[in-house]
C-alpha cells in the first residue's frame, strides 16, 4: 500500500467518526426536545374529567369545572335571568324583552360537551390543547330553542314600532298650482337578522344594550323625476277648455279642470281626468244631452198583443269625451274639445220581442175587494210590483222574489192581515188579494203550480179552496212556465177589482176542476170575558165564531188533443175562529152575622 493510499483512508475514517459523533449528538438533542415536549404536555394536561381553563360558555368561565358542575352552574344562572329583560335599541327607541316571554331554552349540555371536546384528548395532546386555550381563550354559545309563535309575534310587534317605510316624492295640487314634494327616507327592521340577534341576546347572560339590525329604506322617485308631469299638470290647469257639440259650446273653467285632475299616485304615471268632480260633471252633461234607448214593449188591449218597436238611443261617451278634454288641456293653444257620442242599443229589440212569442192570453182571473184605504193602497202597490213581469220558458215565477220584502220604504202601510191565526193590523195587509188572483190566473192557464199555501182563516170572498197566502220570505207562491214561449204577467187594478192576465202563446189547454164541499172539522172554541157592565148571569154573544173547516180542489189539465198534462190536488185546512161571549159577574153571596155572645161576670169567692 502506498503512502498516498494510507493517508486517504485515514481521512475517510476521521470523516466517518465525525459524522457518527454529530448524529449521536442530534439523537441526544432530539431525545431531550421530545422529553421536554412530553413533559410540557403532561404539565398542562390537567385532569381529563374537568374543563380546560380559558373556556367560557355564554360569557361564564367554566375552566376547572366538571361537565356536570358547568351545566348546573349555567342552568342556575339562566334560571335567575329568565325574568330579567334585555334592552334592544333601534335609533332612539328602546324595547325590553324577557327570555321567558319567548320560551328561550339554551342547550347547556351541548355547549359543555363541545367545550370538553375542545380541551380533551390523550394526555399530551390534551395538554397542548389546553395550553393553546390559555394563550387564546375560546368562547362557546349554546344552541337555543325558542317558541316560534312567540318569536314571530314579538318580531311583528317590533316591526310595527320600528318600520317607517319610505315616502316617495309626489305631486300635490294646491288650488290652481301643482307642486313636487320631496320623498322621505324610511327604516325597516331586518326580520331574519333580528330573529338571530334577539334569540342570541336572550340566551346570553350579559344584559348589555343590544342594537337591532335596521336598514334604511330610501325612496326610489326623486323630485327631478317628477319634473315632466309637474309641468304638464300646470299646463292642463293654465287656461279654460271649450267643450263643443256642433255649433254650441260650453267652457270648462280652470278651477273645474283642477278639480277633475287626477295625479298619478307615484307621480310618474299618466295624468287623467276623473274623480268625483269629473263623474258629476259628465253625468250632468249626459242627462242634458242623452236620448235614452227604448226597449221593445208589449202593448195589450184585452186579448190583443202588439209590440211597440225598440229605438236606439244616444249617450255621451264619457271616456272619449274626457280624453278629448284632456288632450285639449295639454295644448297651449286651440284648447277646444268635442263631445263624443255613443249609440246605446236597447236591451230588448223589436226582433227579440217578436221571438218571445207573446201573442195572446194564456190565462186570466179577476177578484173583487173592499176594505179600508190602507188595504186598497197595498193592493194597488203590490199589483204594480208584479205588473209586466216576464217569465222565460222553463223558469219559475216567485211572488216573493218579484215583490221583495214588504217594507215602509217601498210604500207599504198597515192594514188588516192574518197573523198567528188571528186577524190583526200589520204592514202589508192586502197583499194576499194579489197573490190569490195571480194563483187563479196560473190555475186556469193550466200551468204547474209548485208552491201555494191557504190562509189560516177561511175567507168567503175567494173561490173555495183556491186562496193563496204569502209571507216574505218563507211562504211563497210559485208556478212554472212549462210552455215553449215567454209569459207576460199584467195586472189591472181599480178601486174595487183586480184582474191578472197571463199573456203568451195560447196553449188552448182544457182545465177541469172538482171542489169538495166545505167540511166542518171541529166547533168554534168559546172565549169568555167577564163584563162588569152586565147583570149577574147575563150573557152576550159578540161573535158566533167559525168552526174549523177543510176542503180540497182537484185540477186536471188536458192538451187540445185530450192528453192529460197535470193532475194535482190542493188541500186547504182553516182553523176555527173563537165564539166571543161576554158574561156578567157572579152574584155576591150574603154573609150571615154570627150570634151575639153575653159575657158572664166572674164570681167572687170569700174565704
Amino acid at each position: 500500500m502506498s503512502a498516498r493510499e494510507g493517508a486517504s483512508q485515514a481521512r475517510v475514517r476521521r470523516r466517518d467518526a465525525a459524522v457518527r459523533t454529530r448524529n449521536a449528538r442530534l439523537v441526544v438533542a432530539l431525545c431531550v426536545v421530545v422529553s421536554a415536549a412530553l413533559a410540557l404536555g403532561l404539565v398542562f394536561a390537567g385532569p381529563s374529567g374537568k374543563l380546560a381553563h380559558g373556556i367560557t360558555i355564554g360569557g361564564v368561565p367554566v375552566g376547572g369545572l366538571t361537565p356536570a358542575q358547568a351545566v348546573a352552574r349555567l342552568k342556575a344562572r339562566a334560571a335567575r335571568l329568565q325574568s330579567v329583560p334585555v334592552v334592544f335599541r333601534a335609533g332612539a327607541d328602546r324595547f325590553r324583552i324577557r327570555p321567558e316571554e319567548l320560551g328561550i331554552e339554551p342547550n347547556w349540555s351541548a355547549a359543555v360537551a363541545a367545550a370538553a371536546d375542545r380541551g380533551g384528548g390523550f394526555a399530551v395532546i390534551r395538554g397542548y390543547r389546553r395550553l393553546g386555550l390559555r394563550l387564546r381563550p375560546a368562547s362557546f354559545t349554546p344552541p337555543v330553542k325558542a317558541y316560534d309563535a312567540a318569536v314571530a309575534y314579538e318580531l311583528d310587534q317590533l316591526r310595527s314600532k320600528i318600520d317607517r317605510p319610505h315616502v316617495e316624492a309626489r305631486l300635490v295640487r294646491h288650488g290652481l298650482d301643482v307642486e313636487a314634494i320631496r320623498g322621505q327616507t324610511g327604516r325597516l327592521l331586518d326580520r331574519v337578522a333580528a330573529k338571530r340577534v334577539v334569540i342570541a341576546a336572550l340566551a346570553d347572560f350579559s344584559r348589555r344594550l343590544v342594537e337591532l339590525p335596521v336598514r334604511t329604506d330610501a325612496p326610489t322617485i326623486t323630485v327631478a323625476d317628477l319634473a315632466r308631469n309637474r309641468l304638464l299638470a300646470r299646463r292642463i290647469v293654465s287656461a279654460p277648455v271649450t267643450l263643443e257639440r256642433g255649433s254650441a259650446g260650453v267652457e270648462l273653467s280652470r278651477r273645474l279642470l283642477a278639480r277633475m285632475l287626477v295625479l298619478p299616485p307615484d307621480g310618474l304615471g299618466e295624468i287623467v281626468l276623473g274623480g268625483h268632480a269629473a263623474n258629476a260633471y259628465f253625468a250632468r252633461l249626459d242627462r242634458k244631452l242623452a236620448e235614452p234607448a227604448r226597449d221593445a214593449s208589449f202593448v195589450v188591449d184585452g186579448g190583443n198583443v202588439q209590440i211597440a218597436p225598440s229605438h236606439a238611443g244616444i249617450a255621451v261617451d264619457v271616456p272619449r269625451t274626457a280624453a278629448s278634454v284632456l288632450a285639449a288641456a295639454e295644448r297651449r293653444i286651440r284648447r277646444v274639445a268635442h263631445i263624443e257620442e255613443a249609440v246605446v242599443q236597447p236591451a230588448r229589440t223589436t226582433a227579440q220581442a217578436r221571438a218571445m212569442g207573446i201573442t195572446g192570453i194564456v190565462g186570466s182571473y179577476e177578484t173583487f175587494f173592499g176594505g179600508i184605504p190602507n188595504r186598497i193602497h197595498n193592493v194597488e202597490l203590490v199589483a204594480h210590483l208584479v205588473d209586466s213581469k216576464l217569465i222565460a220558458p222553463g223558469a219559475t215565477f216567485s211572488f216573493n222574489a218579484t215583490t221583495g220584502a214588504r217594507t215602509p220604504d217601498k210604500g207599504f202601510v198597515a192594514a188588516p192581515v192574518i197573523i198567528n191565526r188571528e186577524l190583526q193590523t200589520a204592514l202589508g195587509g192586502g197583499v194576499c188579494q194579489v197573490s190569490t188572483t195571480v194563483f187563479n190566473a196560473a190555475y186556469v192557464a193550466g200551468l204547474p203550480i209548485t208552491a201555494r199555501t191557504n190562509h189560516a182563516l177561511y175567507i168567503s170572498h175567494y173561490p173555495l179552496g183556491r186562496d193563496a197566502t204569502v209571507n216574505y220570505p218563507d211562504t211563497d207562491l210559485e208556478f212554472v212556465n212549462d210552455t215553449p214561449h215567454w209569459l207576460l204577467l199584467r195586472t189591472f187594478v181599480t178601486s174595487s177589482s183586480l184582474a191578472v192576465n197571463l199573456y203568451g202563446a195560447p196553449q188552448n189547454r182544457r182545465v177541469e176542476t172538482v171542489t169538495s164541499p166545505l167540511r166542518f172539522v171541529s166547533p168554534a172554541p168559546i172565549k169568555r170575558t167577564i163584563d162588569k157592565s152586565l147583570r149577574p148571569g147575563e150573557r152576550v154573544v159578540d161573535d158566533w165564531g167559525v168552526p174549523a173547516q177543510s176542503t180540497w180542489v182537484r185540477r186536471k189539465v188536458f192538451s187540445p188533443s185530450g192528453k192529460l198534462l197535470d193532475d194535482s190536488t190542493w188541500h186547504s185546512n182553516y182553523v176555527a175562529e173563537p165564539k166571543l161571549v161576554r158574561i156578567g159577574p157572579a152574584r155576591k153571596k150574603a154573609h150571615k152575622k154570627p150570634p151575639a155572645t153575653t159575657a158572664t161576670p166572674p164570681i167572687a169567692t170569700i174565704h
